[in-house]
């Protein structure tokens, strides 16, 4: 018996480095992917968003201006910046999710392409859009409410007690912090609320659609595509600001990730 329990651990070692290797050996081909669909998505959207695609504006333009890299910029409020709301967050998704996709079953084994098609709906699904749909609903209701909202936030007066022992300039950013704190709590606990309920729409999917009894976990990557959420909160938060700009223009980046979980799963 000792012999047998040694032995099973040896075959179980031996397939756990192979299953290790193949996704190791598919991870780079998954990620390019990726990346590619997801800068197709965002090319696209820049297209619609009015930035020009010409190779000799491209060239003339400095890459600080290119729409990826563009910030906001208070001396000039008007020039265009890429927004990234809703749709264009759900269609960088959709793109990743089917790039990676696309990477997986085609370097992949033949069988786990079942198990790649259920990760890429729990992705999207799960991960990506009832998260968004839940930070989009409270940043909807946010906005219509916001001047009530605001007038019971306390502020610091200016010829109160306290602002006596303050610079004005103190008293400022005091009172804007103020103000941003009922916001940023309703978006953490809507972005809370999303992916825990996207993570029981994955289970459910995994029981009832796919017949299989996995309790999947929330694990660290399935926050990764929520950035967007953040950036769609601070921008609706407070004017539009170099921050929001800075945050957004990560959001492309971080959407990869499903892609990349969708084309490296196996069963």
């Amino acid at each position: 018996m000792f012999v047998n329990s040694i032995n099973n651990n040896k075959f179980q070692s031996f397939n756990a480095n192979k299953e290790r290797d193949k996704v190791n050996n598919l991870r780079p081909k998954v990620v390019a992917s990726s990346i590619l669909a997801t800068g197709a998505a965002f090319t696209a959207i820049a297209k619609k968003q009015g930035f020009s695609l010409k190779f000799s504006d491209i060239k003339k333009t400095p890459i600080k201006d290119w729409a990826l890299f563009r910030l906001y910029d208070k001396k000039h409020p008007n020039r265009r910046i890429i927004e990234l709301e809703e749709k264009e967050i759900i269609t960088l998704a959709g793109s990743s999710v089917l790039g990676g996709l696309a990477a997986g079953v085609t370097f992949d084994d033949k069988s786990q392409r079942k198990a790649k098609v259920k990760e890429a709906v729990n992705q999207f699904l799960g991960n990506v859009l009832v998260p968004v749909g839940c930070v989009s609903l409270v940043s909807r209701l946010y906005k219509k409410n916001k001047e009530g909202i605001l007038n019971l936030v306390p502020q610091i007066k200016e010829n109160g007690t306290i602002a006596k022992k303050l610079s004005k300039n103190a008293i400022k950013n005091i009172n804007s912090s103020l103000r941003a704190v009922p916001f940023s709590l309703a978006t953490i606990g809507a972005l809370g609320i999303g992916i825990v309920t996207g993570n029981r729409v994955s289970n459910f999917l995994n029981e009832k659609v796919f017949h299989k009894q996995v309790d999947r976990k929330i694990k660290g990557s399935d926050f990764a595509p929520h950035v967007d959420d953040i950036g769609m909160a601070v921008s609706l938060m407070a004017d539009k600001s170099i921050a929001s700009s800075l945050i957004q223009r990560t959001v492309p980046a971080f959407l990869c990730v499903p892609g990349i979980e969708v084309g490296i799963h196996r069963e």
